[in-house]
């Protein structure tokens, strides 16, 4: 690839086009391309090219106005990421979705951060949150990342869950657990919905603690 009339690196281009998809999965919604170049300190013509690429490989997809999001791709890139754990999390993440409403997702540790492996949305909801597969957000922050940093810390906390309230995004509310699977990298089992929604919390709690113990039984 040529920028500016210099070649550039092959491993810089690489290191550009999986920064343009973690700021992709860590944005609240789709992104121009403006708004991409911003965020990754490039200039918009260099940006498109990285864009055009990750179409060409159905990583990134545009929507109806035009701006991006993730792509379907990914989505096959995934599917042996850690499929054992996504096998045996998903009859409970689907169980509590459809009990509560509300959209149950898994997370794993990444260095200082929480991805979400797997989410699954109600089949009956008037509103469903979506939580996408990749999205990253700080160890430090929402209850995900809270329930996860306590099982790498090997600390009980006050309560059996963590709870967040527009913390990784604004209008969202979250409850998760500690996930400890055999094998398998420190992990948080979560709720999200709508902020000021009716939720029992404390029941929410107790249902994914229960469902943490069957995931780690029978993994």
């Amino acid at each position: 690839m040529v920028t500016d009339g210099r070649p550039e690196a092959p491993l810089q281009t690489l290191s550009r086009g999986i920064s343009a998809l973690e700021v992709l999965a860590a944005a609240d919604e789709p992104l121009s391309i403006g708004e991409l170049a911003s965020r990754l300190g490039l200039h918009r013509s260099i940006t498109y090219r990285i864009v055009r690429t990750l179409e060409g490989h159905g990583l990134v997809a545009r929507d109806a106005a035009g701006d991006l999001t993730l792509g379907a791709g990914l989505a096959t890139l995934a599917r042996n990421v850690s499929r054992d754990l996504q096998t045996a999390v998903l009859p409970e993440l689907t169980a509590i979705a459809n009990e509560f409403g509300m959209t149950a997702f898994v997370t794993l540790l990444d260095a200082q951060e929480v991805v979400t492996l797997v989410s699954v949305e109600p089949r009956a909801a008037v509103a469903t949150v979506a939580q996408r597969p990749g999205t990253r957000h700080a160890l430090d922050r929402g209850a995900p990342g809270r329930a996860t940093r306590r099982l790498v810390a090997r600390e009980p906390g006050e309560l059996p869950y963590e709870t967040s309230h527009d913390e990784v995004t604004r209008g969202l509310s979250s409850v998760a657990v500690p996930l400890d699977v055999p094998g398998q990298p420190p992990a948080a089992i979560a709720v999200v919905y709508l902020t000021g929604g009716v939720a029992e919390v404390d029941v929410i709690g107790t249902r994914l603690a229960e469902a943490a113990e069957v995931i780690r039984r029978d993994f």
